[in-house]
């Protein structure tokens, strides 16, 4: 795509991209950020689009993966390569480059929901968990090597660790014996030179036979190391030149390792980076409540409620842009500060954002083309240094323009013809718009000229915007009208503002009569718009209204349906199984009879008869548990105190009801209960006896079952009662009501915060407790539980 850089400025496609880079999580992240570009082919742009979208959608899913703040490796991956040692820290920037990629790795293959175009990048890292681990094992910090390294160097530290000890033994016999302390400036042990040494007053110099490494400052002090000690320093030396031989050998080790994968991790930071872009681009758009646009091949601009991003969201007034359909060019006029100049960047900066793969703050179905140049000529350009006034120095760059611009153009003038005498400047600016055209480039100007507004109107493929200006309150609505042109409102402004309305009459009436009339037909032309603007948004509102009554009619409705249709199928299926119930039932009944009449002589009769009639119940029984079963309820936590019989009023758990038995429970444990109105069979149980369940609750308070009693008690019972401040008498009054509630609420691990103090309440309340037939044991409070401030007590 062919742009400079001042085009990208002036439109402040930089300031979104600075936006861009502030959310970045990388380094390379943010500098691909600043970089970015917008591009003219259209496969890429797709592309870019497309990995937008895909990240945003994975944003939503899993959240914002982890980058770990990887650096650029890449110098010290080539130091590597030929053969250097790398230090501590360059180590720990690869061994996370390598941590970073296992977890990208892990959040793309965990929980996938949906396939997505980043699949490709995530599966192109290549973790090595085995030299990450070496790396962590072997390196704490930049300026801490573990022992773990390597054996040979936990060796050498124990060592270092036994001649240490060693030495401070020796030298702490000099400071605790009486023949060597009076010497000694002060009973310490200090290091010189990296050797253990103790202070020697100068006067007693003669006294401890050793090596002077140091003097203080004031000559008062020679700092000493006695020569009982040297040996052993000359060892711990001798230890510590080994141990930082065996630290450079690890990290060479580590080094030469990191070289042989050095293709594997450029290529992790380089997809690490791509990948950290990517949701970066995804993190602007959710924070703009940004949309994808939709790329088409036709020369289009259709943009929906566009919200220019650089303006608070609390601010910004949507404006609907369309372009390249109906009209290929758009002239909009208005006053000044009424929003010309911000749609006219806004179109602009929304065809650089989309064609650098970003989403647009925009409603859905926002419709953009690709530009191969988008050409400003935007703001004053008066150059003092080139001798260049405001109108020469916007014909520099329309000439550029002109002899620059392409079909596939998108071109935006702010103020065309400006700044020059008004019938040259109109005409130089309709000749410059006629060209434009005719190159077939889709425009955007600004204006105030009658005559572009006349253009408009007479000149197919050219339509007019306006932005709206509320005259009462001196104020624009930034709302932009396609269709209209606008006023620029200087008498009614210049009135407002308090010049007297003599000269503004005079100004009005040196306007032709050419002039005034156009103005008139515009202001009708806005009275009919805003009057049709009132009608369609009542219109809007009514229709709105109007679906939203249908939507809930037709959800009652088909509810209505539904819970009819279920009751009907529950109707017919127990109708059918009480007629297949009776049917069965009739014909083993007609069966029976038919036998006895064949034993009619039978001597047996009677038995037969006997025999018949408990055949029959039995059938009957069994017919209506399997046609009228009762459900199974489970009760389990509850027991009956005594068994049920007729008359008892019970609680039906699986209804929720009080009933009255009408019958004793049968042999199945079947009972039938009166419950209100409804007449039902249920399992015994499913039952629970009421009939002298006690009412509890206190004086003045509502007597309610215990049941329920006990259900308020523990919903608001809680396991710590304070008492801090009480005496001992106070505290167990307190206490021993407390437990009898705890007791009804069912806890039994109780906390009494007595705060620590004297011990005076706790002693108390100890003595009270070891007489207490309810408690089981208690116990002072273990860290975290309060400690000696409560009491932890349980119950029986």
């Amino acid at each position: 795509m062919d742009i400079n850089q001042k085009t990208l400025q002036t439109l402040e496609f930089d300031k979104i991209l600075g936006q861009l880079a502030d959310l970045a999580p990388t380094a390379g992240a943010k500098d691909r950020a600043l970089c970015l570009l917008p591009d003219d082919d259209a496969v890429v742009v797709a592309r870019r689009l497309l990995r937008t979208r895909d990240a945003r959608r994975l944003l939503d899913d899993k959240g914002m993966p982890s980058f770990g703040r990887v650096i650029d490796t890449s110098d010290a991956l080539d130091r590597a390569a030929k053969g250097a040692t790398l230090s501590p820290r360059e180590l720990l920037d690869i061994g996370n480059v390598l941590r970073t990629s296992r977890g990208l790795l892990d959040y793309s293959r965990t929980n996938r929901h949906f396939d997505t175009v980043l699949d490709e990048i995530f599966e192109r890292l290549l973790p090595d968990k085995k030299l990450e681990d070496k790396i962590y094992r072997a390196i704490i910090s930049e300026d801490v090597i573990a022992d773990e390294a390597s054996p040979a160097l936990s060796d050498i530290r124990r060592k270092i660790r036994v001649a240490n000890n060693r030495i401070k033994e020796t030298l702490q016999h000099y400071i605790t014996a009486g023949s060597y302390a009076k010497h000694l400036q002060e009973n310490i042990v200090t290091m010189r030179n990296g050797r253990y040494v103790i202070p020697v007053r100068v006067e007693s110099k003669n006294e401890i036979k050793g090596l002077i490494h140091d003097t203080s400052s004031s000559g008062a002090t020679i700092f000493v190391e006695p020569m009982a000690v040297v040996d052993a320093n000359n060892e711990l030396r001798m230890l510590e030149v080994k141990e930082q031989r065996e630290i450079e050998r690890v990290l060479a080790e580590l080094s030469a390792a990191v070289a042989t994968v050095g293709g594997a991790l450029s290529l992790n930071y380089q997809n690490i980076t791509e990948l950290a872009f990517l949701f970066t681009c995804a993190k602007l758009a959710d924070k703009m409540g940004a949309t994808e646009p939709l790329i088409t091949e036709d020369r289009t601009v259709n943009l929906k409620k566009a919200r220019h991003p650089l303006i608070a969201p609390d601010r910004v007034v949507p404006v609907s842009v369309s372009l390249g359909r109906e009209w290929d060019t758009l002239i909009i006029t208005g006053p000044n500060t009424g929003g010309k100049t911000v749609t006219l960047k806004t179109v602009g900066l929304f065809a650089l954002m989309a064609q650098a793969g970003l989403h647009i703050p925009a409603d859905e179905g926002s419709e953009l083309c690709l530009f191969d140049r988008i050409l400003v000529d935007l703001g004053d350009e008066q150059s003092i240094e080139q001798s260049l006034s405001t109108f020469s120095s916007h014909m520099v760059h329309i000439v550029s323009i002109v002899k620059s611009v392409t079909p596939r153009s998108l071109v935006l003038f702010d103020e065309l013809g400006a700044g020059t005498d008004p019938v040259e400047g109109a005409a130089l600016a309709v000749s410059i718009i006629s060209h434009v055209r005719g190159v077939g480039a889709l425009t955007v100007a600004t204006t105030h000229y009658a005559e572009l507004k006349a253009f408009a109107l007479d000149t197919e493929g050219v339509q007019n915007a306006s932005c709206e200006f509320d005259v009462a309150t001196l104020r624009p609505t930034y709302r932009l009208v396609i269709g209209a042109p606008g006023k620029s409102n200087a008498f009614a402004i210049s009135e407002k503002l308090g010049l007297p309305q003599s000269v503004v009459a005079d100004a009005k009436s040196r306007i032709s009569e050419e002039n005034r009339h156009f103005e008139r037909v515009i202001e009708a032309l806005e009275r009919t718009r805003l009057a049709a603007d009132r009608d369609r948004e009542e219109a809007a509102k009514l229709r709105a209204e109007l679906e939203r009554a249908k939507a809930d009619a037709r959800q009652a409705a088909e509810k209505l349906q539904r819970e009819a249709t279920a009751m009907l199928e529950s109707a017919q299926a127990k109708a059918v199984g009480l007629v297949e119930s009776a049917r069965a039932s009739s014909e083993y009944i007609f069966a029976q009879l038919e036998e006895v009449r064949r034993q009619r002589e039978s001597e047996h009769l009677g038995e037969a008869l006997d025999k018949a009639r408990r055949a029959v119940r039995t059938h009957l029984r069994e017919n209506e548990e399997r046609f009228n079963p009762v459900e199974e309820r489970t009760n389990q936590e509850y027991k009956l105190p005594r068994p049920l019989k007729k008359g008892d009023e019970v609680y039906l758990v699986d209804i929720d009801k009080k009933g009255v038995l009408l019958s004793d429970p049968d042999r199945s444990g079947n009972v039938q209960v009166q419950a209100g109105i409804i007449r039902t069979r249920s399992k015994v149980g499913n039952l629970r006896l009421i009939e002298n369940e006690p009412l509890v609750g206190g004086p003045g308070e509502k007597k309610t079952p215990a049941r329920d009693y006990k259900l308020s008690i523990s919903r608001e019972f809680r396991d710590e009662i304070d008492l801090r401040g009480q005496t001992g008498d106070e505290a167990w009054f307190m206490v021993d009501k407390y437990f009898d509630t705890a007791m009804i609420a069912g806890f039994k691990t109780l906390r009494l915060v007595h705060g620590k103090g004297t011990g005076a309440l706790r002693a108390a309340l100890w003595g009270y407790l070891k007489k207490d037939r309810r408690v089981k044991s208690f116990r002072i409070g273990r860290y975290g539980e309060g400690d000696g401030g409560v009491t932890v007590v349980e119950l029986k």
